[in-house]
């Protein structure tokens, strides 16, 4: 048969043919770097986080059908898309041309913040519509499973495409008295389906574009044709890979035989993760997609197996085949015959995200399902093929089957079920995670009894290989039987304390709950089969999900009555720029198009946390093809030394490292492939050095400490314990959290060629402290260094120092080869060097009265700052944030900054705020829960009141904790709510509710601002001030506070980028106050102008802006400079006196929650948030950030888990394994409320910042749990206080509700075994 050498596909309907393409290229890097389509992102390289979605659409002609599949452009190589039509977000509307209906409404609903994930969500979402043009909210749910977002909260993104639902657009005229809700001025909502409130509108649905299917982009023809003509051998050689595409099994066995171990790729998720991330190479690559043989589903009708699946089938066409076979052609089979059907459904849709099961294969992903069989064929003894039965033989070893090397699995073979079948799955998330332990079991019993024959227990995770329990037969299935297989499973599904994943108590108690509930599953089936009484009542709760319904937001109080409707001001305008965002069109750093000589840079750094460095051998890395430059600190014109605050880092690492992850050097090639490649193949000797200190534990044994030790106090402690009634003692440690803004670490260096001039395009919250940092290193004033921010994906205080680290490395790279060098980390390089929030670790002494009332309070906190000192200072913000809201007549505090061989932490919305406050909540739970009091009149008792002083000696006015206290037991119908909980539990034993209030102080070190107002001839206004926009709609805010001060609409000015050479000596965009600082220097430039104008308007008062402008002819200067600094700020800690901020943020939230005793699961029910932010600039930006801050909180305090080896190597350096909050996890009911009323002199027109304090609000979810332990532990007589570390994830909360099961597997003593991870 004939081979051919070229690609033939379409891409936004343009023919592309690709003559010998590389085989290591992805579609992504083909999309941005060869065809200039940047609107698709890149955000993790693994299929994690969705921002590279594409559709992806193909005919199929033995299906006879064409299908779109939403998939990963980073993972999909370009040479497996022949014949396939390509869509990406570029090609589905734009700006400048006309919207798409899905662009548009996200956008419209203020779903976009930052904007770097929505052209992801966009298409994940287009491609669903393609398919489905009236979806349900359960099928646009599952089609984000595989989508990330990390500003937004989700919210207002379901919200804006639930007008796209078969029942969730319109009400039809029937839910309103006064027409219809797409056109007048509500929207409805239901709350609990019986009640009904009228939230105010942030957009007007009528204005939305009507989605029309009949006027999208049709299949190609001419693909269908060529589809639908023989196809020939397609082969691609590369510079290290060569990739084959056979078309008939024929061709496949004779490849496979001629290159036996050559791997088999179809949607490239495994091998694709391999190569990249683990240095691994296959020289040689099979892809069998586009083989009809193995494209086929279909059941048999011999009555004993139902399925069969031909082995390149994709998860989601799985998904689909089988819901019709069980739905259409099994039905009439008995319910427990197809059990397993069910069960590997119901596995398929927690597996992985969408993108992912569009494209992996059942053969790698279905080696749970036991009893199935495989048939394999091979080329030897005449195409001859076996059937291997799926058991405890097939898996030998890690990621190994029996196949031999020249076999290929043909099919898969799943029998009916036998009786009784349950399958489970418990992981960190529920949505797109990797399990911890799953399992399968199957039980048959002797015909009409519950006398056991045979019982099959297969579990994952506890082993490399999935392991089966033995298990007793012919006996019956009662308490006698659960107690022994318990004890037996405890006994035989043991593992090392030592074992790789960790979690190893945690891990075996599951074996046990999870045989639990499969025998209350079967008890329950058995009782209603044989009409047996059932034993156990708990049944319902233990066993069986809950289909949960996003209520979304139920209130939303957004625009006062009354409003002036000129006054943009207090309007909720859509971000300025968020239809670019959903178009692609908004330009980030690495959308900037390449220079025609542009080289890109690759990282080098230490795999040891502490050592020498003895020497560097880059011979291999040179010869790598493209290789230009290896570049160290030998390479620096001017000082190796840095740091934000104090200069005790180092650019490149000379002679000593001090972390994994620090950066030694940097290799400099032609693409980033060659760079990548060549950094890893640079090789580092090590003289290791003691103690490596990884731990704050470790830390405070080796006294490892920076200085200086901060410590506040107030009143006499020492006399407050002794009036106590009781004093009570305790400890917390709360965990890191990693900023994970989609959009990574990125600068682009570029040399001007004369005196030392450089222009750096920089993802950075902190353009001015870039500049000069690279200017110590060039050696040369920061006159000749010019920072450009256009726009962040995200930064979170990420990007407020930490992004220095990459811009001075790109920089001096540039310098030394004389040619623009570019560098966009990859998730994983990232998340190593960069740190995140800082570990805490508090323990404390609290004296309180017999009714609740704190009297003294003695708190120690001990932060992990790292290796260096970066921001630490500030966040030992902490100390200021030790009462939280209470007020507390004796207090003493002090804060430690661990010095540790860890990456550098560093500035995290928040700043230390949210440590100390939650372990301010863990000593409040802790005095309610001794004084059998109820929490939140303990809180209530304990909260500060207007005209109280601050254990920093700061009066409290304006405050209105209390009124946001009232108005969220309102919101919530707490008292009710409560009462149902009580009940609840009082039955099954899972629910809790708690209250949580925060008081959020807002500081800057630096609070000062300038601003540059331009007002050009026509009436046009450049805007231009210190912040940057990283996705808050900062930029938005400024047009508005312009626009309402110099009296013209918002669409007359504009604002191109932040940048150096036009507003010098900015503050970091941190700390919540850029609004505040940025607002006030605008505002102060604008009256400079007025003053100017004043004279032309008087002259002209019936004149309009252009008219008054024309003072330019008059030589007056349109052209004005604003600064403002806050009035008054200043604490010195020796004498506790001075006035350390400007004012006070308040909030209350109140949580719902249930938890799984057995697994330690739980499922948000119910938020209800109210939040004093002054008179709101932008109601729909400010309830975006609540949302957004409140989300990445349940992250912090429930999930998001940072991994490090007792060497200090993070495990967790990409969404594979940390974990943030995905769209399954927003609260079934989410109701937020801005409090009315509450003007703040003190800021801009009256507002008050919103981006930090709402983050707390989330620790709500985390008490709410720990209260429904205490549920659960009363139930085993365990009573009293008791540690909770946070998060609160799935095995902390497990663990805790200690029972006979978590008894059968005690943890190992420490001491006696080095763990595969450690506590930070």
């Amino acid at each position: 048969a004939s081979i051919a050498n070229q690609t033939f596909s379409m891409i936004n309907s343009v023919q592309i043919t690709e003559k010998n393409a590389e085989p290591e290229i992805t579609l992504l890097t083909y999309l941005r770097r060869s065809l200039g389509l940047t609107g698709t992102k890149l955000g993790c390289a693994e299929g994690g986080c969705g921002a590279c979605t594409v559709m992806v659409s193909k005919y199929h002609p033995h299906q006879n059908r064409i299908i779109h599949h939403a998939v990963n452009a980073c993972l999909a190589p370009l040479c497996s898309l022949h014949h396939c039509a390509v869509t990406t977000v570029d090609g589905i509307g734009s700006v400048a041309s006309k919207l798409h209906p899905v662009q548009e409404r996200i956008a419209k609903a203020h779903g976009s913040q930052c904007g770097f994930c929505t052209p992801g969500i966009v298409m994940s979402m287009y491609a669903l519509l393609r398919n489905n043009p009236r979806p349900s909210m359960h099928d646009i749910q599952e089609a984000f499973q595989g989508n990330l977002c990390r500003c937004t909260g989700y919210r207002p993104i379901l919200e804006g495409y639930r007008t796209f639902t078969k029942d969730g657009g319109c009400c039809g005229g029937k839910g309103q008295t006064n027409g219809c809700c797409m056109t007048n001025g509500h929207i409805q909502e239901h709350v609990n389906d019986s009640t009904t409130l009228q939230a105010q509108k942030l957009y007007d649905q009528s204005e939305f574009m009507p989605l029309d299917p009949t006027q999208e982009i049709i299949f190609p023809p001419e693909l269908m044709v060529l589809s639908k003509q023989p196809q020939r051998e397609l082969r691609f050689v590369g510079e290290r890979v060569l990739w084959i595409q056979p078309y008939s099994l024929k061709e496949l066995l004779e490849l496979k035989a001629t290159y036996p171990n050559a791997k088999l790729v179809v949607g490239n998720t495994e091998v694709g993760i391999e190569m990249k991330f683990k240095n691994l190479l296959y020289p040689v690559i099979l892809a069998p997609a586009y083989i009809p043989e193995l494209n086929i589903i279909q059941h048999t009708q011999d009555g004993k197996r139902v399925i069969y699946l031909k082995g390149c089938f994709c998860l989601s066409m799985l998904f689909d085949g089988l819901k019709q076979i069980l739905f259409v052609t099994v039905k009439k089979l008995p319910a427990h015959q197809t059990e397993v059907f069910e069960a590997v459904l119901e596995q398929l849709r927690w597996f992985a995200g969408q993108q992912i099961r569009n494209v992996a294969v059942c053969f790698v992903s279905l080696p749970e399902v036991k009893n199935s069989f495989i048939e394999v064929n091979g080329l030897e003894n005449d195409w001859e093929k076996r059937v291997l039965e799926m058991d405890e033989k097939f898996f030998p070893g890690y990621r190994k089957t029996i196949l031999k090397s020249e076999e290929i699995l043909l099919s898969i073979e799943i029998p009916y079920t036998r009786k009784y079948f349950s399958a489970f799955k418990q992981s960190p998330r529920k949505e797109d995670d990797i399990a911890i332990v799953t399992c399968g079991m199957n039980v048959l019993f002797k015909e009409k009894s519950n006398i056991v024959q045979s019982i099959r227990i297969s579990y994952g995770g506890m082993a490399p290989v999935t392991v089966l329990a033995t298990a007793t037969c012919n006996r019956q299935w009662n308490e006698e039987l659960l107690e022994q297989a318990c004890t037996s499973l405890a006994e035989e599904m043991s593992l090392s304390p030592s074992a790789p994943g960790g979690m190893v108590t945690y891990r075996r108690t599951l074996t046990i709950s999870l045989f639990y509930k499969f025998f209350l599953t079967v008890q329950h089936k058995l009782a209603l089969d044989l009409r047996m009484e059932v034993f156990n009542t708990v049944f319902s709760t233990l066993t069986q999900s809950r289909v949960c319904k996003i209520l979304l937001s139920s209130k939303i109080k957004a625009v006062p009555p009354g409003h002036n409707n000129d006054d943009v001001v207090g309007h909720p305008i859509m971000h300025l720029s968020a239809l670019k965002h959903a178009t692609g069109e908004a330009i980030y750093c690495d959308d900037i198009p390449c220079y025609e000589n542009e080289l890109h840079l690759a990282l080098v750094t230490s795999i040891k946390a502490q050592a020498l460095i003895k020497s560097i051998d880059t011979s291999d890395a040179m010869a790598v093809p493209g290789v230009v430059a290896f570049i160290s600190a030998k390479d620096i014109p001017g000082s190796n030394l840095t740091g934000p605050v104090v200069y005790d880092e180092t650019v490149f690492a000379d002679d000593k490292v001090t972390c994994v992850g620090h950066i030694v050097g940097a290799i400099v090639a032609d693409t980033q492939a060659h760079a990548q490649r060549a950094a890893k193949d640079v090789k580092i000797s090590y003289e290791e050095l003691q103690p490596v200190i990884v731990t704050i534990q470790d830390a405070i044994a080796n006294k490892s400490f920076y200085q200086p030790v901060r410590s506040i106090e107030r009143g006499d402690v020492a006399q407050g314990f002794k009036d106590s009634d009781h004093i009570l003692h305790g400890k917390m440690h709360i965990g890191g959290q990693e900023q994970f803004y989609l959009e990574t670490n990125c600068t682009l260096a570029v040399p001007r060629g004369e005196d030392g001039e450089m222009e750096l395009f920089v993802s950075t919250q902190s353009a001015s402290k870039t500049q000069a940092l690279v200017a110590k290193a060039l050696g040369v004033p920061a006159n000749r260094v010019v920072c450009r921010v256009k726009r962040m994906g995200g930064g979170f205080g990420g990007k407020e120092s930490r992004s220095t680290i990459l811009s001075t490395v790109v920089a001096v790279a540039a310098h030394t080869v004389k040619r623009p060098v570019r560098c966009m980390l990859d998730r994983d390089e990232d998340m190593l060097v960069t740190g995140g929030r800082h570990p805490f670790f508090g323990h404390y002494k609290v004296g309180y009265m017999n009714n609740g009332r704190v009297m003294a309070l003695d708190v120690t906190f001990y932060s992990n700052a790292g290796n260096s000192l970066d921001l630490s200072l500030s966040v030992s913000r902490a100390l200021f944030h030790m009462d939280n809201s209470y007020n507390i007549p004796n207090i003493h505090g002090t804060g430690y900054m661990c010095k540790t061989n860890l990456p550098s932490n560093s500035a995290f919305r928040g700043f230390g705020g949210p440590q100390g406050m939650m372990i301010a909540e863990s000593w409040m739970s802790d005095v309610a829960l001794s004084c059998g009091l109820p929490a939140e009149e303990v809180r209530r008792m304990n909260m500060y009141k207007e005209g109280d002083f601050t254990p920093f000696n700061q009066r409290l006015d304006q405050f209105t904790i209390d009124r946001c206290w009232e108005e969220c037991m309102q919101l919530s119908d707490f008292n009710k709510r409560k009462e149902a909980v009580e009940q609840y539990n009082r039955s099954e034993k899972f629910l809790d509710i708690k209250l949580i209030n925060t008081i959020e102080s807002l500081c800057s070190l630096n609070a000062q601002a300038g601003a540059l107002v331009h007002v050009y001839s026509d009436g046009s206004v450049l805007l231009t001030h210190g912040g940057t926009e990283m996705g808050q709609g900062l930029h938005t805010k400024m047009v508005q506070v312009a626009s309402k001060t110099l009296g013209i609409p918002c669409s007359k000015i504009h604002i191109t980028e932040t940048s150096t050479n036009t507003v010098p000596n900015t503050s970091p965009t941190a700390a919540s106050a850029s609004s505040d600082l940025n607002g006030m220097a605008i505002y102060n430039a604008c009256q400079t102008l007025l003053q100017r104008l004043q004279p032309y308007k008087d002259k002209n008062p019936k004149g309009c802006w252009e008219d008054w402008v024309t003072a330019y002819f008059d030589r007056v200067n349109l052209s004005a400079n604003g600064f403002y600094k806050t009035p008054d700020l200043g604490y010195d800690f020796d004498t506790n006196s001075g006035r350390p901020f400007n004012y006070f943020s308040y909030g209350v939230a109140v949580s719902e929650v249930e938890i799984d005793c057995l697994t330690g699961s739980h499922k948000n029910l119910h938020t209800s948030i109210v939040m004093d932010v002054g008179k709101s600039l932008n109601p729909a930006l400010d309830i975006g950030q609540v949302e957004g801050g409140f989300m990445q909180g349940l992250g912090l305090f429930t999930l998001e888990e940072l991994r490090y080896s007792p060497d200090g190597y993070l495990y967790t350096r990409g969404p594979g394994m940390y974990k943030i909050p995905s769209f399954g996890d927003i609260p079934i009911e989410l109701k937020v409320s801005l409090l009315r009323d509450t003007p703040n002199e003190k800021a801009i027109f009256s507002s008050k910042a919103v981006g930090e304090p709402p983050l707390f609000l989330a620790a709500s979810v985390f008490y709410a749990i720990k209260d429904a332990i205490i549920a659960a532990r009363a139930e085993s007589g365990l009573t009293g206080p008791f540690r909770l570390d946070s998060p609160a994830t799935p095995e902390r909360i497990r663990n805790a509700c200690e029972d006979k099961f978590t008894k059968l597997c005690p943890p190992a003593d420490p001491g006696t075994f080095t763990p595969w991870a450690v506590q930070v």
